[in-house]
């Protein structure tokens, strides 16, 4: 049986910005794991550079910032979840969820239209 690559992905856009996707999930849970956004752009094999612009642009898009940082020193830096972040996270997740679940059968039928390998 054939399969379409993994679940939708779901990507929430403002204005021509990508508020919040699948990535930008992934790198939240990994700052409220690591307490660092470059620890988290190390563990997700992306630049710090790449990693700082994303949670850049979702604060910007939001209401109130996702991600709280503080720049380095004697003391270090850090980054962290702000709560108002804690819940774009989770209705996030929440939404992805139910759209997985949503389109399971019908992902399910559209990947037997899929030929077994890109021609």
């Amino acid at each position: 049986m054939r399969h379409a690559r993994g679940p939708a992905k779901l990507r929430l856009m403002f204005g021509p910005q990508i508020a919040i996707g699948p990535g930008k999930a992934d790198l939240l849970e990994a700052i409220a794991a690591t307490g660092s956004i470059s620890e988290s752009a190390r563990r997700m094999r992306m630049s710090y550079r790449r990693a700082w612009l994303l949670v850049d642009t979702m604060n910007r898009c939001f209401r109130e910032p996702v991600v709280a940082s503080a720049t380095g020193g004697p003391g270090g830096g850090g980054a962290r979840l702000t709560r108002f972040g804690e819940r774009v996270l989770a209705r996030f997740r929440a939404m992805q969820e139910r759209v997985d679940r949503a389109l399971d059968r019908d992902l399910a039928a559209f990947s037997e239209l899929l030929a077994d390998r890109p021609k």
